[in-house]
């Protein structure tokens, strides 16, 4: 099972600098090796039609889709709440906040553990767990760092405590030359 690694986007939109396909492109040049598309709040036609866009410029299987449902893809991602899908897809991440589910994750293949470090997209939202303390929750569970991380030197600092990717959003989604901060975070 390949799970996700290096320098994973998170989309929003509503953050983007400019289109949110040209964005994600950027990124991907720069050095994104997975996006998890978001979105969640499109009506499904959109959300639909937004995946099959962006499909286009991600690597292929390299797009996973936030929520339970695929929108035909292989991938999601859930949030702590989210049940697991209806439909048999070929990799599940979720969403872990200060500790994992009880038990660990059960069918997840990967963790996001979040905020590493305090985050201005979510301010407040804490507090940071630090890489260090991340990387004893996740134990031999694969995980990528999530929150605050907007420098090649927090990259390196997640790397360091083991994490198998950092998952960005803010930091590409605000950022002037997307292609050129995907490629200091990669770096």
């Amino acid at each position: 099972m390949v799970t996700p690694s290096g320098l994973v986007v998170l989309t929003d939109r509503r953050l983007a600098r400019g289109p949110l396909v040209s964005v994600v492109r950027a990124a991907v040049r720069g050095g994104a090796s997975w996006v998890i598309l978001r979105e969640r709040d499109l009506p499904y036609g959109e959300r639909v039609a937004l995946f099959s866009e962006v499909r286009e410029v991600v690597p292929p299987g390299r797009l996973i889709v936030a929520g339970p449902d695929p929108l035909g893809g292989d991938a999601v991602h859930l949030a702590e709440a989210d049940p697991v899908p209806e439909v048999d897809v070929g990799l599940i991440g979720r969403s872990a906040h200060h500790r994992l589910p009880a038990n660990g994750p059960s069918t997840e293949d990967y963790v996001t553990l979040s905020p590493i470090y305090s985050t201005v997209t979510k301010p407040g939202y804490g507090p940071a767990l630090g890489p260090e303390r991340a990387a004893v929750l996740a134990g031999d569970v694969p995980w990528l760092a999530l929150g605050g991380i907007d420098s090649g030197e927090r990259a390196a600092e997640c790397a360091a405590a083991g994490a198998s990717g950092i998952a960005v959003m803010g930091a590409i989604m605000r950022a002037r030359d997307p292609e050129a901060m995907a490629a200091e975070l990669t770096s």
